[in-house]
């Protein structure tokens, strides 16, 4: 780990261990010391440029969830010291709702949630982000649905030309990391497999997942069987049908004690002009962030984690329809 603070062995160790210091241990200030003044984070909702924005949004987090913990349940990372790593980081997230904030009044209801944090680091420091938090699990689990809570949120925020405008590539900063991963098999694998699915070869999954496989999609939706995959993947796919989607980062790993496993950010940008998950088609340009894990098994494809923010999608299409 040439570069980085000796107390960290590997590179999981460093992400797991900066994240238990910033929120757990209520370390904010060291982002000062772990992020670089100037970096670009990008989620669904917004890009930002610069740890002080990221230490006001930590603060308001914590403000609002105070009892926040961050369990990392896997760290799928390429690269090396000298040149710079990418972690994709997933998180499953526990807080209760004791503060007024972004998402409304103190409920005091307990959430659980995802998150994935692709994060670029070289010389002990993270200077490029991608982060997507499961929104359709908060907002749900505080008696919200996700399109009602786009609109609210669009009326908070003064209205369609003064509000936060979601992320699309025409927006996007510029950051230090240019890598696309790895060429790992197990990368090259998942990544096959989610370009038959958007290319309308839904036999892909017959033919790559494990009949029993486990799934963990968006809204904290969890589920079994290659039947449920079909239903998820098609309810996008179908809601918009001719959207462009490309790999945009792919990881694969082989690591001991694991299986192997696959981390993929993926974009998928067109209209919504078809019926689907999202309802009936409004012709809406929507551009979709999505990371996914995916771990395989001797029978195909055994666990899956998809993630995107409903939330930011759907307040795309509102912000097109203007009928909230």
């Amino acid at each position: 780990m040439r570069g980085f603070d000796p107390k960290f062995e590997t590179f999981p160790d460093y992400i797991l261990g900066i994240t238990r210091e910033i929120w757990e241990d209520r370390g904010i200030a060291t982002l000062h010391h772990y992020y670089t003044e100037d970096i670009p984070v990008r989620s669904p909702g917004s890009v930002v440029r610069g740890n002080q924005d990221v230490i006001g949004a930590t603060m308001a987090t914590l403000a609002e969830f105070p009892d926040r913990r961050l369990l990392g349940e896997d760290v799928i990372w390429s690269g090396s010291p000298e040149e710079g790593m990418l972690s994709s980081h997933r998180i499953y997230s526990t807080a209760t709702h004791l503060g007024d904030g972004i998402y409304g009044r103190a409920t005091g209801k307990t959430l659980c949630y995802r998150i994935i944090a692709d994060c670029h680091a070289i010389n002990n420091q993270i200077n490029d982000e991608w982060l997507i938090r499961d929104q359709g699990a908060i907002v749900r689990q505080l008696g919200w649905e996700p399109k009602d809570y786009a609109a609210d949120l669009i009326k908070r925020e003064g209205g369609v030309e003064s509000c936060v405008k979601p992320f699309t590539p025409e927006i996007d900063i510029t950051g230090p990391y240019k890598g696309r991963g790895n060429d790992n098999e197990w990368g090259q694998k998942y990544a096959d497999i989610l370009h038959r699915i958007m290319g309308a070869d839904l036999a892909a999954i017959k033919t790559e997942y494990d009949e029993a496989c486990e799934l963990e999609l968006p809204g904290g939706l969890s589920a079994h069987g290659a039947d449920a995959a079909d239903n998820f993947w098609m309810g996008l796919r179908a809601s918009f049908p001719n959207a462009e989607f490309t790999i945009e980062h792919q990881i694969g790993r082989d690591d001991e004690m694991m299986p192997p496993r696959a981390a993929i950010r993926w974009g998928l940008y067109g209209k919504h002009e078809g019926w689907g998950s999202f309802g009936a088609p409004t012709g809406a340009r929507v551009y979709i962030m999505g990371a996914c894990h995916a771990e395989f098994g001797p029978r195909g494809l055994r666990r899956e984690f998809v993630l995107f923010d409903e939330t930011a999608i759907w307040k795309q299409i509102h912000l097109h329809t203007r009928s909230f």
